[in-house]
């Protein structure tokens, strides 16, 4: 049995989304307003301030993937809510550097919400349901992270950054409402995964290197665009105000991208579909490296995202209907995973090449995923 009905897990994804994006932005500063170090202490702390989270949660999805498979999902989900949203609480409760590290600690341990979503998702006996599903949650997951941070930073500046953190926990525990009194009960005994077929471990590697190597062609702008936007001619004083516009861009076509999934998956076969579109986002990668205009830049900003973005749906719900679930923990790690690898790689191939370079290895990694797409579709026909 699926958890909720069909939109209410797009909708409390959306909402647990916005959370931690509402949360996000306001956190460097919040910890500016508490140190009590220098400036270079400073920075370091707020590196892993921000990233423990994500991190943890990169190891943790499998876990969490293996006991939502064995246990009620959405009893699993509800939980999670209830403890992130709690750890949200012990963040505005925090009064020191270590004490905000250990609450963003236990956030990420309990930072599987999205796991127990698809392994949800793909309980669905139709592929094409179970495509829907997966699309429609990564859209509210990605229309979440577009508006949170607009509206967290006008929360912040107004309520102030602890207040503004209860207001993110009261979000989480309404998440965890939302699904607890969806109108569907719990399945009183979780169908066992094996009757929907052997999850291979080749399979799920291809699919899991996809998902990281696509993910991670979406996650890398951010951490550039103080480099990038200057030598596409935008003064300084505007560079945060068009970085902005680049992101919200970037997450309105992630959002479509995942929404026409169904359409495209109609109009052409997966096997022509998932490479096209790789190729595609490729293609649009290079070029961004050619263009001196930032009107132009974001115009294949734009499609670059909108190409990619249907291929974590396709290839994720392929697999959902007969993965376990700490195969699905894995996938999910990955695209987590691509959030951390896609600043590290762009931020350090241009320590010491130009941005043309940058772009040409992201299309190489398109490139380069094009045989784990074989590789997925034949281990699903095994």
């Amino acid at each position: 049995m699926r958890l909720g009905g069909p939109h209410t897990l797009p909708v409390a994804m959306f909402c647990g989304s916005f959370a931690w994006s509402f949360v996000y932005v306001s956190l460097p500063f919040h910890i500016q307003t508490i140190t009590t170090l220098d400036a270079t202490a400073t920075l370091r702390w707020t590196g892993w301030i921000l990233g423990i989270s994500p991190l943890v949660t990169v190891v943790t999805a499998p876990l969490w993937g293996r006991i939502g498979e064995r246990l009620d999902p959405k009893a699993c989900y509800v939980s999670t809510q209830a403890f992130q949203g709690l750890a949200f609480f012990g963040m505005a409760l925090a009064r020191t550097l270590p004490e905000l590290f250990a609450s963003r600690l236990v956030l990420g341990v309990m930072g599987a919400a999205s796991t127990f979503a698809f392994i949800s998702a793909g309980r669905s006996a139709d592929p094409t349901e179970v495509r829907r599903q997966v699309a429609a949650i990564q859209s509210g997951m990605t229309i979440g992270q577009v508006i949170g941070p607009l509206a967290g930073a006008i929360a912040a500046a107004r309520l102030g950054f602890r207040a503004s953190f209860v207001l993110g926990g009261l979000i989480l525990l309404g998440c965890g409402v939302l699904v607890q009194w969806s109108g569907l009960p719990a399945p009183d005994v979780v169908e066992p995964r094996a009757s929907r077929g052997p999850s291979h471990l080749r399979e799920v590697a291809a699919v899991a290197l996809l998902v990281l190597g696509g993910s991670t062609q979406v996650f890398f702008l951010t951490s550039v665009l103080p480099q990038v936007l200057p030598d596409l001619g935008v003064a300084s004083a505007r560079t945060l105000e068009i970085g902005g516009l680049l992101i919200f861009v970037s997450g309105a076509a992630a959002a479509l991208g995942a929404l026409v999934t169904n359409r495209l998956a109609e109009l052409l076969p997966e096997r022509r579909l998932i490479p096209g579109l790789l190729l595609a986002s490729s293609v649009f990668l290079g070029l961004l490296g050619v263009v001196g205009s930032v009107w132009t830049y974001g115009v294949l900003r734009f499609f670059q995202v909108l190409c990619i973005a249907p291929v974590f749906p396709l290839v994720v719900a392929r697999l959902a209907q007969r993965a376990g679930g700490a195969a699905i923990g894995v996938i999910n790690s990955a695209r987590i995973g691509a959030a951390f690898v896609g600043p590290v790689v762009a931020t350090t191939l241009l320590t010491w090449a130009p941005t043309q370079a940058l772009y040409l290895v992201l299309a190489a990694i398109g490139v380069a995923c094009l045989p784990l797409a074989a590789m997925a579709r034949a281990g699903s026909r095994a």
